[in-house]
């Protein structure tokens, strides 16, 4: 699981704007990107940017509920 964490941040961060939270997109942005001979590693990599970029807009909107109340 180490190289798809590895492999997954790589591409999202030398690819900021391309992967969302719809895994079907982030399996296609993939294919175009990224040269991977395995079907079931191009779909796990796909899974865990999926993982990475919901978790992310959850956190940012957990920020701006904070800065709200704070308000």
């Amino acid at each position: 699981m180490d190289r798809v964490r590895r492999i997954s941040e790589e591409l999202v961060e030398k690819f900021p704007g391309v992967f969302g939270t719809d895994y079907q997109t982030n399996k296609e942005a993939l294919n175009k990107l990224a040269v991977v001979h395995s079907k079931m590693l191009r779909n796990k990599i796909a899974g865990y940017i999926t993982k990475m970029q919901a978790k992310s807009e959850e956190e940012e909107e957990e920020d701006e509920v904070v800065e709200q109340v704070a308000e």
